[in-house]
């Protein structure tokens, strides 16, 4: 068990796809409320943005718990549309 295991989240293909879908996995922190790592999530957001996606759809769902002290996961899904 790693309590530093950070979010994963995929990059789009190097297609040009009208949608990209795409998962960003994110840890609770331990202590406190909130996402302790959202800046991950606003890098993801940001880089589909410099690629001509705007965020099209995002939904939430609980992925459990990595174990004691691990704090939750939530799944979030994103959908991108191209600009243009």
């Amino acid at each position: 068990m790693d309590l530093n295991d950070k979010s994963t989240f995929s990059t789009a293909s190097g297609k040009d796809l009208h949608y990209v879908v795409l998962q960003v996995t994110l840890k609770e922190k331990f202590l406190g409320t909130g996402s302790g790592n959202l800046t991950e999530l606003e890098e993801c957001i940001n880089h589909q943005a410099s690629k001509g996606y705007r965020l099209h759809t995002i939904t939430t769902s609980n992925g459990g718990s990595k174990g004691f002290m691990g704090g939750d996961r939530i799944q979030a899904t994103l959908v991108f549309e191209k600009i243009g």
